[in-house]
């Protein structure tokens, strides 16, 4: 998207037409309304930017079809010439004709006609050059098959276009419809423009409808169009006049058939053009922030920044992208639809005039710099209010129109600089991610990098294979809520990343659920499919890795016994219950984690819930589910198996907010290797402390050592299930009770650890040998040799470190004794994986002074 600077922000709406209620699709579905296939079509114009072409923005429905579609507008036009009766230079005649026909060239190689070219489409800037408006709406309408009005004006449509006469959808008398118009069509229009200029007056302005079209469709049987056309409105005189060069372009432009008739690119490299086209720059599309080309920023800054700033008058906010000055206008409050009908003008096209003046945020807040030292918040008026409303509701911080301001520039600047500024991205994405540049963070936050649209291109979509017919089925109930991902455009995306993923990954097979994983990447990326694919393909190894093998129940069976011990690691007492009841995750969690919690939540919860989801682990996912079930705590807890069947057959309202909080907090409780998955993705470096200091030893995705006598063993799943708390390694348990020598004198602390380390060997093995800090709660004295409790160990001193990780060493007996312990709703209890077997070579182990 390009600056605002003079343009406004303009508006046009239309009707699409009405499908027949009571009329299914092939597929037994019902119709997808017009108004939603051009709400999918229009989405490809708002990457199609060039100088000549106005920008496209936004584009929403309203009610009865109705559609309004924003974009990049001007006060002038080519009309203004016409209402002044004056006729335009040959000089300022060709400059129009060839900035007219730049555009046309531009729009003919993404394969787009304008069809719709009349004066009042041509706008004009500040400094006079041509800026085409409403280029899109041949190509948004399919060609004017979803709408009942016709594209373009009678006046300047060619005669080929004439000649087919009107269309309309719902007549059942037209069987096909006629075929799309080519670019010479918009050459005709634009020969009508320039010969309406030179003689000062619109065509055929004040002939009926019918007698119009007639009169072009006889100008078939003239061998001179321009002389027949200049001696019907009485001015050939003037027409004489113009150089012969020009009258030979008008000529070219309104040549009756279309065969001999010139394109757009043709007339380009017409000798007419020779003098002036030496004066334009061919235009140069910006290179992409994922590309083989190298990227880099002229930047020349003065040793002041406040030095850009000086001007009480710099308008800063018009150098701005025009999406994000739209985006900011509706969070201010904006409205198109009601600016609209207050106006009492919803057919027209009005400059947007209530765009916020955004007052208190100063110059420097435009130019943020990255630094790691400096804030994040630059300082503005109102820093103070600012740096509070980080502290406030995500929902309400996204719908605060200075605060989004500051975020889309910081991230703006960082995207820009990415991937040399990766670190920073992470480090904003933990405070919030601006909607607006979502999707490019997400693909910093999962490190794609390189030529992605190469590789998407190189990759056959096109072949049938056997799982296209599954594709097809799942495509029309995924997400259909949203219009985006509900229009044929957006099935046809859909369709194509993943059937690539498909392809691309010959080892894996397509399972129901990877369409829903799809779904919040293609919405963000709608535009880039290639970044759409990207994403995904990064995002499955790193959350679901092996989850899309053929067979999959191996790893599916162990993911969700991990997932039973994190609910009994934080909620004993939820556990018991739900174990009781026979209520177990195999029953509920299969569709939240094979979906990553996309077939259950709508797509704006998926949103948040993701923002947070990349900046975590594979095991961050777990943190999820238990945060799910603790706000349903009240409700499984009161009820049994058949009515908490019932419960997640319908999942009530879940706060998202409320959710992703909780998770953080259980994500920061629970030691690395308690996640561990023998199945899960191996790890090539260490994981990020994503969630700050806080998480150090809790956060990262577990993996081995240097030494691997320390590290977490792989256990049978038949044995897995046996257990009742996850197992953390030896190498954890030092980083976590802090052994090294290098932690010892960091160990003044003000707070109490969180964890304790609970020996359960009997009194003289313990005196042998035990880990500093440890207490000693012997098994002997509180289980009989069969296993019969014989004393509650939780009523004596294990009670005093209730709520702190308990991590249970011994050489025998751990299960049973941590198992008693979830029995009774100890929380947080974990077992030593090897027992004290493992610390013994490590020389960590402490020996009692003897008593003097």
């Amino acid at each position: 998207m390009r600056p605002l600077k003079d343009a406004q922000l303009g508006a046009f709406t239309f009707f699409a037409s009405a499908l027949p209620h009571d009329v299914c699709g092939s597929n037994g579905l019902p119709l997808t309304p017009n108004s939603i296939k051009i709400l999918g079509r229009f989405q490809i114009l708002k990457t199609i930017t060039h100088p000549r072409l106005c920008q496209y923005v936004d584009i929403s429905r309203g009610k009865h079809e109705r559609l309004i579609v924003v974009a990049e507008h001007f006060e002038r036009s080519l009309s203004g010439f016409q209402k002044q009766g004056k006729a335009a230079s040959s000089e300022k005649m060709l400059q129009i004709g060839y900035e007219v026909l730049e555009g046309l060239e531009f729009m003919n190689k993404h394969g787009l006609v304008h069809r719709a070219l009349s004066a009042h489409n041509v706008l004009l800037d500040c400094k006079g050059n041509v800026k085409l408006a409403k280029f899109g709406l041949y190509h948004m309408t399919d060609h004017g098959a979803d709408v009942d009005f016709p594209i373009g004006y009678p006046s300047y449509l060619a005669p080929e276009v004439i000649a087919q006469g009107c269309f309309h959808p719902s007549d059942p008398s037209h069987d096909d419809a006629p075929l799309p118009s080519g670019p010479k069509a918009d050459v005709w229009s634009l020969g009508v423009l320039l010969f309406e200029l030179c003689a000062g007056r619109r065509l055929l302005h004040n002939i009926e409808i019918s007698e119009r079209l007639k009169f072009i469709l006889t100008l078939g049987c003239m061998d001179d169009i321009v002389t027949v056309l200049a001696e019907e409105h009485g001015c050939l005189d003037t027409i004489k006049e113009l150089p012969e060069n020009v009258v030979e372009l008008l000529r070219k432009c309104l040549t009756f058939l279309p065969s001999k008739r010139p394109t757009p690119a043709e007339l380009l490299g017409d000798p007419v053009f020779n003098v002036i086209s030496c004066h334009y720059t061919p235009f140069q599309k910006p290179i992409s922030l994922f590309a083989s080309s190298l990227r880099c920023a002229h930047l020349d800054l003065p040793d002041d920044i406040s030095d850009l700033c000086k001007e009480d008058d710099d308008d800063f906010l018009s150098e701005r992208a025009i999406d994000e000055v739209y985006h900011l206008w509706c969070l201010a409050g904006g409205d198109m639809e009601k600016e609209l009908t207050n106006k009492d003008i919803i057919q027209s096209k009005p400059p947007v005039c209530t765009l916020p003046k955004l007052k208190d945020v100063v110059g420097e807040a435009y130019y943020p710099l990255l630094e790691d030292e400096q804030s994040a918040l630059p300082q503005s008026n109102s820093s103070n209010e600012l740096s509070a409303t980080v502290t406030l509701p995500l929902i309400i911080r996204e719908r605060d129109t200075e605060y989004q301001l500051i975020r889309i520039i910081l991230f703006d600047r960082l995207l820009k600089a990415y991937p040399y500024k990766k670190n920073l991205v992470w480090k904003e994405a933990r405070v919030d991610i601006p909607p607006l540049v979502r999707g490019l963070a997400w693909a910093a936050l999962l490190g794609i990098e390189g030529d992605i649209q190469a590789k998407y291109d190189s990759i056959d979509k096109d072949t049938p294979i056997p799982t296209d017919r599954q594709i097809e089925v799942d495509i029309p109930r995924c997400h259909q809520y949203d219009e985006l991902l509900s229009s044929p455009e957006g099935h046809s995306k859909f369709r194509r990343v993943l059937k690539a993923w498909v392809v691309s990954h010959p080892d894996l097979v397509y399972w129901q659920g990877l369409d829903s994983l799809c779904a919040p990447f293609l919405y963000l990326n709608f535009n880039h499919e290639a970044l759409a694919y990207a994403c995904m393909s990064a995002f499955i190894p790193k959350y679901l890795y092996n989850f899309f093998l053929k067979d999959n129940s191996h790893v599916i069976q162990e993911y969700l016994k991990v997932f039973s011990l994190m609910i009994a690691f934080h909620d004993p007492e939820l556990s018991n219950h739900l174990n009781e009841i026979r209520f177990i995750p195999d029953l509920y969690a299969i569709p939240w984690f094979l979906t990553m919690f996309t077939h259950v939540f709508p797509l704006h919860k998926i949103f948040h819930l993701w923002d947070t989801l990349l900046l975590g682990n594979s095991s961050f996912p777990f943190c999820i589910g238990v945060a799910i079930l603790q706000q349903l705590r009240d409700r499984l807890l009161a009820n049994g198996f058949n009515e908490c069947i019932l419960l997640f057959s319908d999942l009530p309202e879940i706060d998202i907010e409320r959710c992703v909080r909780e998770s953080i907090n259980l994500f920061c409780w629970t030691p690395k290797s308690a996640t561990y998955r023998q199945h899960a993705q191996p790890l090539k470096v260490a994981g990020d402390n994503s969630f700050g200091k806080t998480a150090s030893y809790f956060s990262s995705d577990y993996q081995d050592m240097p030494n691997p006598d320390l590290s977490r063993e792989p256990l049978a799943l038949s044995d897995l299930k046996e257990e009742m708390s996850p197992r953390v390694s030896a190498a954890d348990l030092i980083d976590l009770c802090e052994l090294s020598l290098s932690a010892i004198s960091k160990r003044n602390r003000a707070s109490k650890p969180k964890i304790v380390a609970v020996d359960i060997r009997n009194v003289e093995d313990f005196s042998r040998g035990h880990i500093s800090g440890s207490i000693n709660v012997a098994f002997n004295l509180a289980f009989s040799p069969d296993g019969e409790l014989l004393q509650c160990p939780t009523t004596g001193i294990l009670q005093n470190y209730r709520g702190r990780v308990i991590v249970v060493i011994s050489n025998a007996m751990q299960t049973a004794f941590s198992a008693h312990l979830v029995k009774v709703n100890f929380p947080r209890v974990c077992i030593l994986d090897g027992g004290i077997n493992k610390l013994k070579p490590t020389g960590l182990l402490t020996v009692p002074s003897p008593q003097i």
